[in-house]
């Protein structure tokens, strides 16, 4: 029996300290601590003090959460207030399911 867990890689792209950037952060914290604690890494990009990261990665719109890992990438737009929304759009509700069932 595998004992390893998946460690989920995600980054948010925010643009200051607006109130949808904050707001999407709060509830991805709250999402992820009460989700997936300990299973996680995030890494929060301001694009107004790094507007070449969102460039790389072709970010249009603040503020978006990308799961990079595990694969496949996944993002979602908005201030993440929608806990449902947010866990079915990066693909997170069904694998949270999945490993519940093994």
């Amino acid at each position: 029996m595998n004992t390893l867990k998946k460690t989920y890689i995600l980054k948010l792209y925010i643009a200051g300290n607006t109130p949808n950037s904050v707001r999407a952060l709060k509830m991805l914290k709250n999402i992820m601590e009460q989700e997936f604690k300990g299973v996680y890494a995030l890494k929060v990009i301001d694009i107004v003090k790094n507007p070449h990261l969102a460039e790389e990665d072709k970010i249009l719109a603040i503020p978006t959460l990308s799961k990079v890992l595990p694969l496949p990438v996944r993002r979602i737009i908005g201030d993440l207030s929608d806990r449902e929304k947010v866990l079915i759009g990066l693909n997170l509700f069904y694998e949270a399911l999945q490993e519940d069932e093994e």
